[in-house]
């Protein structure tokens, strides 16, 4: 009954922070004016052409990396039983930083003109993202062993690392401009049309960790153990695999490789609701993430001249719980 009131609170803060980022923006509004907006009361097009057409898809799309990073860090903890596990420890995130850098720093190096528009950018980090996703699927085939699927993954995010950082070197100014501009992070990428696409990429996958968590839950016990109650580890792991690679490949393509919060949120579900089963961690760190992601946006556009990028933000917020995590130096179980 306690958690049920929690998810109740927790969805009353969501809707509070979800009608405060549709306020905030170089044009701030008063939450009651967005209120009549949106409950079409206002007889003001220009209002509702910024709100509906501009500010709504930039908070959806703030939800739904809310909810694909962590969930992706809380499987990726459970997996590797390492409390610094995150969506990006296999190199996804830096897959789709090489997508990008090919479109936009190697095409210009070459001498051609990168595609115009978001869309383009984000295709190059999803099939970026995806190849070495399948990369590491291959390896989990392989291998049987999560620490050196994990140094595999650590040392392919860094060798890919390094590839980008040497295409930066030697491109044109315009296009690194671009490319910088896109590591910040930044959710206005995602339009109204891209957005449905966008949203099964993550909620499909957010449904089937669901519908998982209690196997998920075995993996506390050790490979041995939870063969032994008939659970699948290697086609767990695998889920795992690609439950993380395409949430973590999708919102890193479209939004940039966005910090900290799939590692932090899953240990601030943990500390404040007290829990290991993972079907309430799964809830509780999508509607967590979601309202961080909310106010984190609501913040990058709360000044008038400019917009902070939304990788600071999330930053500031999520490097002081790893670093406590860190020094609190408990066993994770």
């Amino acid at each position: 009954m306690k958690r049920t009131w929690a998810i109740f609170i927790l969805i009353i803060i969501l809707l509070f922070a979800f009608i405060l980022d549709l306020s905030s923006g170089s044009l701030n509004f008063s939450i009651s004016h967005v209120l009549e907006v949106l409950f079409n009361k206002s007889s003001n097009t220009d209002d509702f052409f910024i709100i509906s057409e501009l500010r709504l898809p930039r908070v959806f799309t703030a939800i739904l990396v809310g909810i694909a990073l962590p969930i992706s860090g809380l499987l990726l903890q459970t997996l590797f039983k390492n409390p610094l596990a995150g969506p990006y420890i296999f190199g996804i995130s830096s897959g789709a930083s090489l997508g990008v850098a090919v479109l936009l720093l190697g095409l210009s190096f070459l001498g051609f003109t990168a595609l115009p528009g978001s869309f383009s950018i984000a295709i190059a980090g999803i099939l970026g993202a995806g190849l070495i996703l399948l990369l590491i699927l291959l390896i989990s085939i392989k291998i049987n062993d999560s620490l050196t699927i994990l140094i595999i993954g650590v040392m392919l995010g860094s060798g890919i690392g390094a590839l980008v950082n040497l295409m930066q070197y030697f491109s044109a100014a315009p296009m690194l401009k671009k490319f910088v501009i896109w590591t910040m992070g930044s959710l206005d990428a995602v339009q109204n049309e891209q957005l449905w696409y966008f949203a099964l990429m993550i909620l499909i996958p957010s449904l089937v960790a669901v519908i998982l968590s209690k196997f998920f839950d075995s993996l506390y016990l050790g490979d041995e153990n939870a063969q032994t109650l008939g659970v699948n580890v290697k086609l767990l792991r695998l889920s795992i695999f690609v439950i993380t690679g395409l949430m973590t490949g999708i919102a890193t393509a479209f939004c940039g490789p966005i910090g900290f919060i799939g590692i932090a949120i899953p240990h601030l579900a943990r500390i404040i609701f007290k829990t290991s089963k993972h079907l309430h961690l799964v809830i509780f760190s999508a509607l967590i993430g979601a309202i961080i992601m909310l106010l984190s946006d609501a913040l990058s556009h709360s000044f008038e001249s400019q917009i902070i990028p939304i990788n600071s933000i999330t930053a500031i917020l999520g490097i002081p719980i790893i670093i406590w995590v860190i020094f609190r130096n408990k066993k994770f179980n």
